[in-house]
């Protein structure tokens, strides 16, 4: 057997670069999708290709052969009152998580059947199955991404597996807005039954259990990655 094969498209900040990290722990070589480099710039075992998925789409011809492992880590947070939300709004979350996703399977469907044990790992978030206030753009986008999993994960089984995960708020670039003062931080980590917010690691890690053979017999399943919040009242 040789060297695993993973994709992980936006794997250049936040949780797509921890996964890269992770995946290269494992021993895997990792072909990596963003619009820069990024953390992983300069990584021994990284390919890494410029793509934009809302306006480009991937060049299968940059694909390896035969794919073990695909992760679709782009994601929005785009946050307001129902009566502020704009049709335009709508349409970036649903392209950036929905459309791109769709994007990234068709291109990598005949590597990951090659593999014939491959593995897909794509992202939610728990405000798709937990209703919470100011959620519309992004809890939209997120349940079509929880419905394509189970979807997918019929359609391709047995050969892939495909899974998601549902994180809360991690410690990441694209949530550096709502974490950018103690007073902040300490506020959103008091949410949580375990008394802090999200680290990359933690995602990572549930992404590398779901790429491995130890999950070899779990697909069609969204992981609830939150400290708690979506199953926990304290």
């Amino acid at each position: 057997m040789g060297t695993r094969q993973i994709i992980v498209v936006g794997g250049s900040h936040g949780i797509g670069a921890g996964i890269v990290r992770r995946c290269l722990e494992m021993g895997a070589e990792v072909t990596a999708f963003s619009r820069t480099p990024g953390e992983t710039a300069g990584l021994t075992g990284v390919r890494h290709h410029t793509v934009d998925v809302v306006n480009g789409e991937i060049d299968p011809s940059v694909l390896p052969d035969v794919i073990d492992g695909l992760v679709y880590c782009p994601g929005t947070i785009n946050l307001g009152p129902l009566r502020a939300v704009k049709e335009a709004q709508l349409k970036e979350d649903f392209d950036v998580n929905v459309l791109g996703a769709v994007r990234t399977l068709q291109a990598s469907l005949q590597g990951l059947k090659r593999s014939g044990n491959a593995s897909v790992v794509m992202f939610s978030t728990i405000a798709a199955a937990t209703g919470l206030p100011m959620h519309t753009c992004v809890a939209a986008a997120k349940g079509a991404i929880e419905a394509l999993t189970r979807t997918w994960a019929a359609e391709l089984s047995p050969k892939v597996r495909v899974n998601a995960i549902a994180p809360a708020l991690t410690d990441t670039p694209l949530a550096e807005k709502f974490l950018d003062s103690d007073e902040k931080r300490g506020a959103m980590a008091a949410k949580y039954p375990l008394a802090r917010i999200g680290a990359v690691d933690d995602i990572a890690a549930a992404a590398a259990y779901l790429l491995s053979t130890e999950s070899s017999w779990v697909t069609g399943q969204v992981l609830g990655v939150d400290g708690g919040m979506s199953s926990i009242r304290k």
